[in-house]
């Protein structure tokens, strides 16, 4: 256990510039309708009950609730509560709490990849590098959505959450870098996917406050919705239409903060439904825990099969991500990701600097080593020498901000698949998750490609005065081996074959996907296929990431969606029942 701790921190450390982020605080207030679990009844009735408030169903919710009663299971807490999480500089400390209450809940795929997946209102994009850009213009007709539609609802997020990022020196010196090495054209500031070099949108303000999808239940109707926190939905409770003969989705069960057991019920009169919005693992997830599934292993864990459905939980996918660490002589700005290269090779090139440490390195460092032994009961694996190295190492590059920068690859798709399975019948506890990260060689091919292009990167002449004389790429590269990212085996000839580099120091950059897939789940209105009243609206149904991050097109889907079902509310006549 000590050994895995060890590596989860480290990688957390490498990772943090684009995983980064702090809730936007000071609007809890206004979200009366938002409040703890334990306060609810025990038994409620909606029309519509969206399993997840994170960064689908908070934009979902709101709109579904222009029109209906609407129903917000979140399991995790809320982003407005500690005014301290501000600012960008506190992001570190955010991300390195792994504790139980903690805005992340960290898991290790069986490919031996660190990861985590969020358990707070505004979900993922309360712990994202704040990336917004949309899906290509292929993607959304691929997906078949309407694309005067889809250009609505992305506008009516940008509205809200999304901004122009500065364009400092870090970030415009790996802009031109790009440009240098031929990622052309130049395409400046833009929400558009497009061949080329851009600057993208960020969901961070001038003041370096995070804006989140929790934001966007501004939009909501307070008089029609109501948002409980720390609730676990248990499962989803169905019963059979003998007229449809088919289960139909009636209610839930979730657990509050206190372990008391509440239900909610689907309103009788009207085409209610259940909505489940948890994400790439809880959707697949929660559906075989509530009977939905291959029966074969349903019934392994001694759950009552619903309908034997073998594709839930198939098709994961994980895009994987490469990185350097670029050592800087010169003072570089805090920043996330703003630049990016989008290749003709299918690889996304972004970059990020400046990390705010506040506690010195020593310190920190001193404080991980303790909590590893302590959460394992043993000393750590991490030995006394190795453990003073890379601090050394750490302090180098580190002081009060990180003196440098980490330029990273993202490849396109990924063709590679996985699946998951459940270990437990808690839904509390993750599922065992396999991504298969570079199964598929043109994953690797793509991976090698972006490697070549930050190489050149690093070579620029844009990015020479960042740039330690006496550090080659080839000291960087053998740097991100000194640090332990992940639980993979590490080879002898890693720093000098670009395939081994991709495969044995891959990391993810938290876009995975896939689960409950469009045409094998869920039909093209994300209907669950055999079963009434029950949809799935996240990244779950995604055949692959749009794009260079998935936030954008999943917020999107969520008003997307929403409006698409209450405008068919509107048309059929149907009105709500109000709340029992």
């Amino acid at each position: 256990m000590g050994l895995m701790w060890d590596k989860f921190i480290w990688a957390l450390l490498v990772e943090c510039i684009f995983l980064s982020g702090l809730p936007h605080s000071g609007k809890a207030s206004k979200y009366a309708f938002v409040r703890e679990a334990t306060s609810a009844p025990p038994f409620l009735s909606y029309d519509y009950i969206v399993i997840g408030g994170g960064t689908s169903g908070c934009p979902l919710a709101a709109t579904l609730s222009q029109g209906a009663r609407v129903l917000v299971l979140e399991r995790g807490g809320s982003p407005y509560t500690n005014p301290e999480r501000i600012h960008l500089k506190n992001f570190v400390h955010s991300l390195a709490d792994i504790s139980p209450s903690s805005f992340s809940q960290p898991f290790i795929s069986t490919d031996g990849v660190l990861n985590a997946r969020a358990r707070v209102l505004g979900g993922g994009s309360v712990l994202n590098a704040g990336f917004y850009s949309r899906a290509s213009s292929d993607y959304i007709r691929i997906s078949g959505w309407n694309e005067s539609l889809a250009e609505e609802s992305y506008k009516w997020v940008e509205k809200k959450v999304v901004f122009e990022p500065p364009m400092l020196q870090w970030q415009s010196a790996v802009r031109d870098g790009l440009l240098e090495v031929g990622v052309l054209p130049y395409n400046d500031f833009t929400y558009d996917h497009l061949n080329g070099t851009k600057i993208g949108g960020t969901i961070f303000d001038k003041k370096g406050n995070r804006h989140t999808a929790a934001d966007l239940l501004e939009y909501a109707d307070p008089k029609n919705i109501s948002v409980y926190l720390h609730a676990t939905v248990q499962k989803i409770l169905f019963r059979y239409n003998t007229g449809k003969r088919r289960p139909e989705a009636y209610g839930v069960m979730f657990i509050d903060a206190l372990g008391v057991m509440h239900r909610a019920y689907l309103n009788r009169k009207g085409e209610n439904e259940i909505i489940l919005s948890a994400g790439a693992i809880g959707s697949p997830q929660l559906l075989m825990l509530s009977g939905i599934g291959p029966a074969k292993h349903l019934q392994a864990h001694g759950i009552t099969v619903v309908l034997n459905r073998p594709w839930v939980g198939q098709d994961m996918a994980d895009n994987p991500m490469n990185v350097l660490v670029v050592p800087s002589p010169l003072p570089v700005e805090v920043s996330l990701v703003q630049t990016v290269g989008i290749t003709k090779s299918g690889s996304f090139i972004e970059t990020g600097s400046g990390l705010s440490l506040g506690h010195s390195w020593s310190e920190r460092l001193q404080k991980i080593f303790e909590f590893v032994s302590n959460q394992s009961g043993q000393p750590s694996t991490f030995s006394s020498e190795n453990k003073q190295r890379v601090a050394d190492l750490v302090r180098f590059l580190t002081g009060p901000i990180l003196k440098g920068g980490v330029i990273i690859e993202k490849i396109t798709g990924p063709r590679s698949t996985g699946h998951l399975e459940l270990i437990t019948t808690n839904p509390s506890d993750n599922p065992s998750v396999t991504f298969n990260y570079f199964k598929d060689p043109e994953d690797l091919r793509i991976c090698v490609e972006g490697m070549k292009t930050i190489i050149d990167v690093v070579n620029s002449k844009a990015l020479s005065k960042f740039r330690y004389p006496n550090l080659p790429v080839q000291a960087l590269m053998d740097l991100m081996l000194l640090i332990p990212m992940n639980l993979r085996p590490k080879h002898v000839n890693t720093a000098y074959s670009l395939q081994q580099y991709c495969i044995d120091t891959v990391l993810t950059i938290w876009h995975y996907h896939g689960g409950c897939l469009t045409g094998k789940v869920v039909d093209h209105n994300y209907k669950v296929i055999g079963v009434d009243a029950l949809r799935v609206i996240d990244g779950s149904t995604f055949y692959r990431s749009p794009g260079t991050n998935p936030q954008a097109t999943v917020m999107m889907l969520g008003r997307y969606m929403g409006e698409q079902i209450i405008n068919k509310r509107f048309s059929g006549g149907q009105k709500s029942e109000g709340i029992n």
